[in-house]
């Protein structure tokens, strides 16, 4: 990455780490909020900003699958478990994976963009922000791969949020389990 940055600075380049930088503010701010909703929001805009900065970096399969992520987020919150939907959305991944590919830098998105999909439609609670976890995990491999800055720490910050989460909705399980007993 570090010979990205000093060789690839160009004007594109660093306007793709400016959006990169926006969408890890969106994710703060999407994080921060209570409010599900406005989360779902939030999110999208930072997918928008996210697959302008996979487009502006080059990386056109991770501007892709984020482009059907957004329509992921939207859709897996209404039509949760729907394996049509699912089936779907991960057909389009693999083709625009297979339409866009370029070189190994393309894998590790195609890889969170599926495990993204099985786990928003196929689970809830824990298990899903799991699969999330892994996801993430990827994306910021993807990030890596590109240079990105922005999106190594946003999608780091999606991981960090997702243990926490993890551990939190464990303990309030334990905690209804003692208080059953």
């Amino acid at each position: 990455m570090l010979d990205t940055l000093l060789i690839d600075a160009t004007p594109r380049w660093l306007i793709g780490q400016a959006v990169a930088f926006l969408a890890l503010a969106l994710c703060i701010a999407g994080f921060a909020n209570k409010d599900d909703n406005k989360l779902l929001l939030i999110l999208i805009a930072a997918n928008v900003a996210f697959a302008a900065q996979f487009a502006l970096l080059g990386s056109w399969v991770s501007a892709g699958i984020t482009c059907i992520v957004i329509t992921r987020i939207v859709l897996a919150r209404r039509y949760h478990r729907n394996l049509f939907i699912m089936a779907a959305l991960l057909a389009a991944t693999i083709g625009v994976t297979i339409v866009g590919w370029q070189d190994w830098k393309d894998a590790p998105a195609s890889i969170a963009g599926i495990l993204g999909t099985v786990g928003m439609f196929a689970f809830r609670g824990s298990i899903m922000r799991w699969w999330l976890f892994v996801a993430a995990f990827f994306w910021v491999l993807s990030n890596v791969a590109i240079g990105s800055l922005g999106g190594i720490l946003a999608e780091s910050l999606v991981m960090t949020t997702n243990i926490i989460t993890i551990w939190r909705i464990e303990m309030d399980k334990r905690r209804l389990a003692l208080q059953a007993d």
